[in-house]
């Protein structure tokens, strides 16, 4: 297995963004490409491209219905894929299929023991639900990649933390009946942002109740809040002894992002990669998995992602 991590790059993942003024735009991606290659990480990193998800993969999570509409309205680049966040812009259902192909090829790779830890900055698109859109997502890559590993390697236990200011309501929703998907998310507080939800009472239904972890955070909680979080996540995740960790790495959580409201630094991002691997190499094999999500404050994204890289570098 190659002490070296995998990090996704290319034009295909690239393309996933909806252009002038929307906050996702196509630039995202060679941004922390740019910040990455001044981090001087060469000797460490390889470099990974995508391919494109195969529609049974993306019925893995979502429904027929919904991945013909993605395709429909991509085709004609009319219209939205959601309530007004997310247009359907021309070509967007191949840009969404590459993000979840990235996505799988790191899970074949890690899964494979060709890497233990990979990286894929244009992923970790959260909020879209089976059977629809949201906030700039869509399609769930998170929620695929769990189901792909429950299908193709049969693990049972995946988890998904989740350091995004948003709640990844996404994943949570189509899980919370879910024991076996473990779930732990710090987000600013959903009466002061998008998507209004991931309260701490949310904690799962049925055989699900107690398996989930929801941290909201208030605005302009710091580095000294998320630390405090952090301690709950990770004594939560090393109880559950999961056999695979998707780590969802959205810096829109550091201060200065333009659409939301808290000022963690990218210590804290810094700081929850170095501990998820340690638990990855305690219950996991070392298999580990970051996506970028969200961050609109293009100095934010790229110096919390490279750090993220760092971390899974530096933890071996």
């Amino acid at each position: 297995m190659s002490e070296t991590v995998l990090v996704y790059k290319g034009p295909e993942i690239a393309a996933y963004g909806f252009g002038d003024p929307h906050p996702f735009g196509t630039d995202r991606h060679d941004v922390f490409h740019s910040e990455l290659e001044r981090a001087g990480l060469e000797a460490n990193i390889d470099f990974g491209h995508p391919r494109p998800a195969l529609v049974d993969e993306l019925a893995l999570f979502h429904t027929a219905e919904y991945i013909d509409k993605v395709s429909r309205l991509s085709a004609t680049g009319k219209g939205w894929l959601d309530d007004g966040d997310t247009p359907a812009i021309k070509g967007i259902y191949d840009a969404a299929s590459a993000v979840v192909g990235a996505v799988l090829c790191a899970v074949d790779e890690v899964m494979h023991d060709n890497y233990k830890r990979a990286f894929v900055p244009i992923a970790g698109l959260h909020h879209a639900a089976r059977d629809r859109a949201a906030g700039f997502c869509v399609f769930n890559d998170c929620g695929i990649a769990a189901e792909y590993l429950r299908r193709e390697f049969a693990l049972q236990r995946v988890a998904y933390v989740d350091i995004d200011a948003h709640h990844g309501d996404g994943v949570f929703y189509a899980f919370e009946e879910d024991p076996d998907l473990i779930f732990a998310d710090i987000h600013e507080d959903g009466r002061y942002l998008y998507p209004g939800t991931g309260h701490a009472h949310e904690t799962g239904k049925g055989r699900a109740k107690g398996t989930k972890l929801n941290i909201p955070v208030p605005p302009g909680a710091d580095d000294a809040e998320f630390r405090r979080a952090w301690d709950r996540v990770e004594a939560y995740i090393d109880a559950q002894r999961p056999e695979f960790i998707l780590m969802q790495c959205g810096a829109d959580s550091l201060e200065g992002d333009p659409i939301t409201h808290m000022a963690w630094t990218e210590d804290a991002h810094a700081y929850a990669a170095a501990a998820l691997c340690r638990l990855a190499d305690k219950h996991c094999q070392g298999r580990i998995i970051g996506t970028g999500g969200g961050g609109y404050n293009r100095r934010n994204l790229a110096r919390a992602w490279t750090r993220v890289v760092r971390s899974f570098v530096e933890a071996g």
